[in-house]
């Protein structure tokens, strides 16, 4: 049965890559590369053009990186499905990618089978995330999991359970008293708790009264 083809645009200022790739790409039937850019704004120029599927972009690029530009593609090309590419396994770069609308993250030096399947796996509405870059989201889901709470929550729970007002909060963090307030209402609706008694039962059971302050 015949595929339907993909349009792809491809974004690298690394010539031998861009070229490479467009090389291989082309060596399949089902995929077609409509434009080829060096820079992201370039890309964005071809992309209101040829109004591609699937983009695939380099992370690391001069004037304006790759990330910057997800929102920019997101604004006035939002029917194409973004893909970064990267030499890096990076936390922050592949967090920052999804955060501002990238559905997939695959580093340089994986297999042409398998940039084809990330291609094939968006363009069909999916997400892809080439395996180290999995394991690294999987590692950070299993850490939120375990403690939801970010570091600055932590330490206004500590404030919480040592019985510290919102007027005593505020002083301790430079903040005003409304705000402290919504940093505790905020604290049980994240963790689903509707008492400040049940915040300190929460606080104590995960060792958060002993070690915030």
């Amino acid at each position: 049965m015949k595929r339907d083809r993909i349009s792809v645009l491809l974004i690298d200022n690394h010539p031998v890559v861009l070229d490479g790739l467009k090389a291989v790409l082309e060596t399949f039937d089902h995929i077609e590369v409509v434009g080829t850019a060096s820079l992201a704004q370039i890309g964005l120029e071809v992309g209101r053009r040829t109004l591609p599927q699937v983009t695939l972009m380099d992370i690391n690029m001069p004037k304006l990186s790759g990330i910057d530009a997800i929102e920019l593609f997101r604004r006035e090309l939002p029917e194409t499905r973004i893909v970064m590419l990267s030499m890096h396994d990076s936390r922050e770069y592949i967090s920052s990618s999804i955060m501002r609308g990238a559905v997939g993250y695959i580093l340089k030096d994986v297999s042409t089978d398998e940039v084809v399947c990330a291609i094939e796996t968006v363009a069909a509405g999916g997400t892809y995330f080439s395996s180290g870059v999995h394991d690294i989201l999987v590692a950070d889901k299993v850490q939120k999991e375990a403690d939801p709470l970010t570091p600055r929550e932590r330490r206004i729970l500590g404030l919480i359970v040592a019985g510290r007002s919102n007027r005593e909060i505020a002083e301790e963090l430079e903040i005003t008293p409304a705000t402290a307030e919504t940093h505790r209402k905020n604290l049980k609706k994240k963790l689903g708790i509707a008492t400040t008694a049940s915040l300190i039962r929460y606080a104590l059971d995960h060792g958060i009264a002993t070690t915030a302050l």
